[in-house]
């Protein structure tokens, strides 16, 4: 089955909700929009990537919140599109569900439950991010096969959304994406294909050393040995 070269995962730019959270209180989370400082980190990130995909067009896949919607337009600027597609199952975790729901968000709660199966209020958890990823990707791959798709494609999505594509992708534990640090705002990811048919991540994401909250599962357990 033919396979881009590349698949390259960015997060958008610093947007109004990262520089203050009081904004949820008059705007949607799906309308905040990118600040200043958001649209010249991915012009850097668009330059970046540009002298790595060179000249060749891109397949572009957009979560359809404002702010990746901006990212993606900054981006074709400098690295031009073969094909748009906008695609809600990459849309950014689903934490609030009316205007006044920011009070409610408690993310020391979250880190010290586990951020797997944590569910703020009415919103989502990343078990539910994980199965529309998941579906996702079935697309994806049938996009693969159709015979013009060009060599690279450019996922402009959220930073959890990119932490559980991974996981998806590379059949990570949920110990192992609980590892996983929220990339910063542009940060890209880029899968490879390598001469064995399969992808390797060339970036290396960060890190928790480690994640302290009391539900991991301890495989070396003698008493399930």
């Amino acid at each position: 089955m033919p396979k881009p070269k590349r698949i390259i995962l960015i997060r958008h730019g610093q947007s109004e909700g990262n520089v203050n959270k009081q904004i949820y209180y008059t705007t949607p989370d799906y309308a905040v929009q990118l600040t200043d400082s958001g649209i010249n980190q991915v012009k850097h990130s668009a330059n970046s990537l540009k002298a790595i995909i060179g000249e060749n067009p891109v397949a572009y896949y957009v979560s359809p919140f404002w702010r990746t919607r901006q990212t993606y337009m900054v981006l074709k600027k400098t690295i031009p599109e073969w094909r748009y597609y906008e695609d809600l199952r990459i849309r950014e975790q689903e934490w609030l569900t009316s205007f006044q729901a920011v009070d409610t968000i408690d993310e020391k709660a979250r880190d010290s439950f586990g951020h797997m199966y944590y569910r703020f209020g009415t919103g989502e958890s990343n078990a539910d991010v994980y199965d529309r990823i998941s579906d996702f990707l079935n697309t994806l791959f049938r996009d693969f096969q159709k015979e013009d798709f060009p060599e690279n494609t450019i996922i402009v999505t959220h930073g959890m959304a990119m932490r559980v594509f991974l996981m998806r992708f590379f059949h990570l534990s949920v110990e192992e994406f609980e590892l996983l640090a929220n990339p910063r705002n542009a940060e890209y990811f880029i899968l490879e294909l390598g001469s064995d048919g399969h992808y390797k991540l060339t970036t290396e994401p960060r890190k928790y050393e480690k994640r302290d909250h009391p539900f991991q599962f301890d495989w070396n357990n003698p008493k399930y040995q």
